[in-house]
């Protein structure tokens, strides 16, 4: 009896098409004079921090959550969570 492939092997044809990938770390409303002030190496305090969940949306559509991480000095996403009903 043949097994049956799974959704991956099914769509195998499209790894390479690509997709955008979309993480809002965090927003913030400035007045338009700080923000003429700002220049190279300004820093904009935001609210969120690591260990925060945040939403991973492909191609507009949420697909998942994930948790903002800090690894040596750059900023990342760990996926905690796919929503399988995207």
């Amino acid at each position: 009896m043949a097994s049956q492939p799974n959704p991956a092997e099914e769509i195998s044809f499209l790894a390479d098409v690509p997709l955008e990938i979309e993480v809002e770390l965090d927003r913030k409303v400035m007045t338009l004079e700080d923000i003429l002030k700002l220049g190279v190496g300004s820093v904009i305090r935001m609210t969120r921090s690591a260990g925060e969940n945040i939403d991973i949306l492909i191609g507009g559509t949420l697909v998942g959550s994930g948790e903002i991480v800090i690894i040596e000095e750059t900023v990342g996403v760990r996926m905690t969570d796919f929503n399988n009903e995207a």
